[in-house]
């Protein structure tokens, strides 16, 4: 698996990273998305229905169900501290995954976990 000193590499050919302060909302649960996240410094808070279900990190991603088919966003993100994101959309995704195939295995790895996680929380 890619380790997350890698994945962010991939992020980081972005030139416009995206800035959030302590607390912003990044998406709210049931918004339609066009890219996914990658954290380059800070964490993000997940909540489902209102409650903190995860903490993430440097170095991990979050919101690629917007790239894969699934039409709205399940969870909120919030900037639990500064952070500054890198972000793909469809194109830009679809490039990755064909240039670094293990970023494909680490995208779909990290969302299924998310995913087991999230059903065991509720």
């Amino acid at each position: 698996m890619l380790e997350p000193a890698k994945t962010i590499a991939i992020f980081q050919k972005q030139s416009d990273p995206k800035i959030f302060s302590t607390g912003q909302v990044i998406f709210e649960e049931g918004q339609s998305g066009d890219v996914m996240y990658g954290i380059l410094e800070g964490e993000v808070d997940i909540l489902v229905n209102g409650k903190v279900v995860e903490t993430i990190k440097t170095g991990e991603v979050f919101g690629v169900g917007a790239l894969v088919g699934i039409g709205n966003r399940t969870y909120t993100a919030i900037a639990k501290i500064g952070c500054k994101l890198a972000f793909l959309d469809k194109q830009r995704f679809l490039f990755a995954v064909q240039e670094t195939p293990m970023f494909a295995l680490e995208v779909m790895k990290t969302y299924s976990e998310r995913l087991t996680r999230l059903e065991h929380s509720l």
